[in-house]
């Protein structure tokens, strides 16, 4: 088998086999696949200079070594902690395949870290945001509706983008989400969106919208559709123009529908189906948010921080 060299650019039929194993049974995102492989290329390239031909060859020894290597490359434990899990994977792959007579990564731990707690904005800042959009722009219904329901359902910007009319039960109030691995959900929309969704396609109604883009909700001021970079661009404008300081992106609206409802007293499980995480322990950040906001509240006003 070949493996990747530090020059060279030709994958092989191990990893062109794991990709569609990630795509098709673990119905991974594109971003998602790339970073599994980005972080398997950092092994191939270190086992390639230990002359090892293979990652079926590799022993649980080079593994080790290749390891601990990775705080010399600058990661961060983070960082570390995911090139652990993408080479998991790929070990796991290849012994469900038959193609390992022992997994060399069952006896490789992966380090514990603290859970990264995503920028929340307060329901305040968020209605800062939805009203410093200016709606005598031509763009300004369409920008201020894009922020009301990336909020309002916690949509991921991909969902977002790909929002289509068929998919608005509005007198029904839900709209219908395709998101990862094409799954479909069904997530609740509130009043002010659905007010939102109405002023907008009164505009959009008069926009010459492009071929193959008439069942897209959101459009470019040319008929086709918006692009995640240009949603991104839109939501960073907006929030420096409503003076909002934080490091945010579209998703920072998903952070912030997701802890508001656990802030509320909404059911984890609920709050999961409604983001469409594949397992609970995604959504379970959510509560670390809610604890880090009771702690500080308790250091803030509790009787004893005043205490000489």
């Amino acid at each position: 088998m070949r493996v990747l060299s530090a020059k060279g650019s030709i994958f092989s039929t191990t990893v062109s086999d794991f990709k569609s194993y990630l795509k098709l049974e673990r119905s991974l995102s594109d971003n998602t696949i790339a970073g599994y492989i980005s972080d398997c290329k950092k092994l191939f390239n270190y086992l390639e200079t230990k002359d090892v031909s293979a990652p079926e060859d590799a022993n649980v020894e080079e593994l080790s070594q290749f390891l601990e290597s990775l705080p010399s490359q600058g990661l961060s434990k983070r960082s570390q902690a995911r090139v652990i899990s993408s080479i998991k994977a790929l070990y796991k792959f290849l012994d469900s395949e038959g193609r390992l007579k022992d997994n060399p990564c069952d006896k490789i731990d992966t380090p514990k870290i603290n859970p990264h707690l995503p920028t929340v904005l307060s329901v305040e800042e968020v209605v800062t945001i939805l009203n410093s959009v200016d709606l005598s722009k031509s763009e300004g219904q369409r920008n201020r509706t894009i922020i009301e329901v990336l909020y309002s359902c916690g949509l991921r910007v991909s969902e977002l983008v790909n929002l289509r009319i068929s998919d608005l039960f509005l007198a029904e109030q839900f709209i219908r989400v395709t998101g990862k691995g094409s799954k479909q959900r069904i997530v609740p929309i509130g009043e002010p969106a659905i007010k939102c969704i109405g002023l907008y396609m009164e505009q959009r109604r008069l926009i010459n919208v492009k071929k193959g883009a008439e069942d897209i909700l959101f459009l470019n001021r040319r008929g086709g559709r918006l692009t995640r970079n240009m949603i991104f661009i839109l939501v960073k404008r907006q929030a420096a123009i409503a003076g909002i300081t934080k490091e945010i992106s579209p998703h920072t609206f998903r952070h912030s529908f997701a802890s508001h409802l656990v802030e509320n007293g909404a059911d984890l499980r609920v709050v999961q189906e409604m983001l469409g995480h594949e397992s609970i322990l995604t959504t379970e950040i959510y509560t670390h948010i809610d604890t880090k906001k009771w702690h500080e509240t308790i250091l803030k006003f509790h009787p004893a921080r005043n205490l000489k």
